[in-house]
């Protein structure tokens, strides 16, 4: 998937989310498979943001491929199925990636 999509996508969703219980969560995503594919989502203040930029103070950083990504965010890839077949990297602190993997939709 292209990268711009990807990040629609994410913003997307990222004004749906529920992150009224997240003080602070800073997340950089790299798709292996697109250049540029490196993008960050932040929450700050209960409130995230998505850039398309590296983010240096980070939680942690995944890599994946974008068509995987999508299918995480979609729910239809699980996150630790994801991690253990090796579709799914994480550098950095791993719960922080799963606490942005669950995020849920606003009610």
């Amino acid at each position: 998937m292209e990268f711009e999509k990807v990040i629609e996508k994410v913003r997307k969703l990222a004004q749906e989310a529920d992150v009224s219980n997240t003080d602070f969560l800073a997340v950089q995503v790299n798709l292996k498979d697109c250049n540029p594919g490196t993008f960050y989502v932040e929450i700050k203040n209960h409130k995230m943001s998505v850039e398309p930029y590296e983010y240096i103070d980070r939680n942690c950083a995944i890599t994946i491929k974008s068509d995987d990504f999508v299918n995480l965010l979609d729910k239809k890839l699980d996150p630790v199925l994801a991690f253990t077949l090796g579709k799914l990297k994480v550098e950095g602190d791993v719960s922080k990636a799963l606490e942005f993997a669950k995020l849920k939709k606003k009610k």
